[in-house]
């Protein structure tokens, strides 16, 4: 256990840190550099600019928030794409769960599948066949009819891409050709019926199907804007596109033509961009926004004696890591290298210092609410000496350097991204070891982490389904478009393709529970922590539910 006295040395260097990049109009302290790329997007100029511009939108917004039928979503950072299917990214999802809709979905409250533009499906036996059976009546936002042949086209588009252009796809275990292939083929029966033949059966495959990527897109739509579809989505959901103004809003409009009787609600929705928590909190409070996410840990006591501000949590099913690139040439690649990094993170510091008690240690790579979770791994204890003694035993006793990225934006599961990489670089100068600390726009951040360019990332993910596949074999499972460390060890990943087929649940939990000591061993990330969102919104706002997805359509909400 860190020593208090240490734990507040730490965080006031940490804090004084960031005083003085606040005072030199860079991100980091005189011994960091900024790469050439992001040498203008991470400096304190920029987000002063961020700050102007986030007081004009609050302008904007204070007066759509004084709308009754118009509600105003205040977000830390910009949607990296509208096309669900090309980005991985959760605060895209939390724009396009309004337009697009799927064959089946998510329970409001839960991970249960529930039907959506299918009312109803059957199963075959043997696992390998699966009807759907189509909502008739339902247009696109462009007008144009929904049918089988729509789904036909939507899959034949992903099927025939790559983990490049459909990262999510791969849920599905490969693209069209390739043996991992799960879906042979889809048919249009009639004009409300679709066929899926499947090359094997996948115990997860109506859960993967309920995830906010495999929302139904305008053939005509997609035709008409070819790559420049991901900034016009057209869907069949209870809001249609308006405009994207980037890094500024996002506005959504009333489907007047929803197959849903009564619904949505609301005429608009907005979402805006207020890139401080502190900042974006206050315009709550103030009445220029109506709802606001990544609230600060620090600020939920004081919100919640705010008689005109709600909170919300949101069921926990994330978490918080700390990813170690693999494949660079650099010390990192030892494994001993990494556990002695595992062993000089204080996690439970962190969640004194930047969580206040709205999170728990991780250790290991998927939460505890998710069926499978090994509660018997303790994970790696902070233990300086231990760390020491590793890395003179993988001959770094002297220490290196190396380069660690952090998030520009709060996260779910990182709320203040510089504070905590600010804390791991003094941790891990108590072993000897220079983490020269580095960060740039978001979209570029989950660009470069995705191509392997960081040494070292802080990261987190918020699952999709609620199954032990969506962490394990997502993040860490070969060819799988979210394993941004690029980890790659074939007994772990044979052990989850098994788990995937077998549709006994007691037996993938204990596939899954073996494959977390695995990969335990190979220590590709340090897991930090398992958070509590909180959403905070107006008084007088009813009918929001927080989904343990992270993105929730707001079909039902309504201002009173």
């Amino acid at each position: 256990m860190v020593k208090k006295s240490w734990l507040l040395m730490l965080l006031m260097a940490a804090f004084l840190a960031v005083a003085v990049a606040g005072c030199s109009g860079g991100e980091s302290g005189e011994t960091e550099e900024q790469p050439e790329e992001g040498s203008e997007e991470g400096t304190e100029s920029e987000s002063e600019s961020e700050g102007e511009s986030s007081e004009g939108e609050s302008t904007e917004g204070e007066s759509a928030a004084g709308d009754s039928n118009t509600l105003v979503y205040a977000r830390g950072g910009d949607s990296t794409a509208l096309d669900p299917i090309t980005t991985t990214e959760g605060e895209t999802f939390r724009v396009t769960e309004n337009i697009f809709e799927g064959l089946v979905t998510f329970a409001e409250d839960s991970t249960e599948v529930v039907p959506s533009l299918a009312h109803d499906w059957e199963v075959s036996d043997d696992g390998l066949t699966y009807k759907f059976f189509l909502e008739e009546g339902v247009k696109f936002h462009d007008g144009t009819d929904f049918n089988a042949e729509d789904v036909v086209f939507n899959f034949e588009r992903w099927m025939n891409g790559d983990a490049g252009q459909f990262p999510y796809f791969t849920m599905f275990g490969g693209f069209k050709g390739e043996d991992g292939a799960v879906i042979k083929s889809v048919e249009a029966v009639d004009d409300y019926t679709v066929e899926f033949k499947l090359n094997k059966p996948q115990a997860t495959f109506l859960k993967n199907l309920s995830m906010s990527p495999f929302g139904m897109s305008s053939p005509e739509a997609i035709e008409e804007h070819g790559e420049d579809y991901t900034s016009n989505p057209v869907g069949t959901g209870p809001f249609k596109f308006v405009e994207w103004k980037p890094d500024q809003q996002i506005v959504l409009e009333k489907n007047g033509e929803y197959w849903r009787d009564g619904l949505p609600k609301l005429d608009k929705v907005i979402y805006t961009v207020i890139p401080d928590n502190t900042a974006r909190l206050n315009a709550l409070k103030n009445g220029e926004v109506d709802v606001v996410d990544g609230v600060n840990p620090s600020e939920v006591a004081d919100i919640k004696e705010n008689p005109d501000v709600k909170v919300l949590e949101r069921p926990s099913m994330n978490i918080g890591y700390l990813g170690f690139t693999m494949g660079r040439d650099n010390p990192l690649q030892d494994v001993k290298v990494r556990k002695a990094l595992s062993h000089a993170v204080p996690k439970k510091d962190l969640i004194d210092a930047f969580y206040y008690g709205q999170a728990e240690p991780a250790t290991t790579y998927m939460p505890p609410s998710i069926a499978g979770y090994n509660d018997s791994l303790e994970g790696y204890e902070y233990d300086l000496e231990k760390a020491k003694q590793l890395l003179e035993e993988a001959g770094y006793g002297d220490g290196f350097e190396f380069d660690l990225w952090y998030m520009p934006v709060p996260r779910p599961y990182i709320p203040e991204g510089q504070k905590i990489a600010e804390v791991l670089r003094q941790s891990f100068a108590e072993i000897g070891v220079t983490a020269n600390l580095q960060t740039i726009d978001w979209g570029t951040y989950i660009e470069k982490a995705d191509a392997g360019d960081f040494d070292a990332f802080l990261l987190g993910w918020t699952g999709d389904n609620g199954d032990a596949d969506n962490f394990l074999h997502t993040l860490l499972g070969i060819g799988s478009g979210s394993n941004y460390t690029d980890y790659e060890n074939e007994e772990y990943n044979e052990m989850l393709l098994e788990a995937q087929r077998i549709t006994d649940e007691q037996e993938r939990i204990e596939i899954y529970k073996e494959a977390q000591e695995v990969v335990n061993e190979d220590a590709p990330w340090v897991p930090l922590v398992h958070s509590t969102p909180v959403v905070a919104v107006g008084s007088n706002i009813e009918g929001y539910v927080p989904h343990a997805t992270g993105s929730e359509a707001v079909t039902n909400v309504e201002k009173k």
